[in-house]
């Protein structure tokens, strides 16, 4: 792959062109990378206000009508329902491991088989997630196990 940058200073905003013999999944993942390089997400902590770079996000979870984003600094509460933040960052590897949590599959550092034909994901953080029985086949196809 050839990278090339040239400064134009009459353009008011970045103008990114690919070009490339075919489209396939490599050109896919960078396009999805680019689309996602500036979302960010709202989470509130002790009473403040963050915005949180979606790409650090290892995964949302619902609670008690409340959702939760984690990340390696910590927890946040959103406003966003669960099935809003799958929508709009699926373009960046989320994908819904239960009916209550989604993970940002980039951040996944290992997968283990659980009992009751359930996962577990092990996050870049160490922490782990379990993969719903109703989920894991979706995740084993994912990865190419099936």
């Amino acid at each position: 792959m050839q990278v090339s940058i040239n400064e134009e200073r009459e353009l008011d905003d970045i103008h990114v062109d690919i070009r490339c013999p075919r489209v396939d999944e490599r050109v896919g993942r960078i396009v999805a990378n680019l689309e996602a390089f500036d979302r960010r997400l709202v989470g509130k902590r002790d009473g403040s206000t963050h915005l949180l770079d979606a790409t650090q996000v290892l995964y949302a979870e619902a609670v008690d009508r409340r959702v939760f984003v984690y990340t390696a600094e910590g927890v946040y509460e959103t406003a966003l329902r669960l099935y809003e933040i799958e929508d709009g960052l699926s373009a960046l590897d989320f994908v819904r491991i239960s009916k209550q949590t989604i993970v940002n599959f980039s951040k996944v550092r290992a997968i283990k088989p659980d009992f009751n034909a359930r996962l577990q994901l092990v996050l870049d953080n160490g922490e782990a997630v379990i993969v719903s029985r109703q989920y894991s086949g979706a995740i084993k196809r994912k990865i190419g196990a099936f």
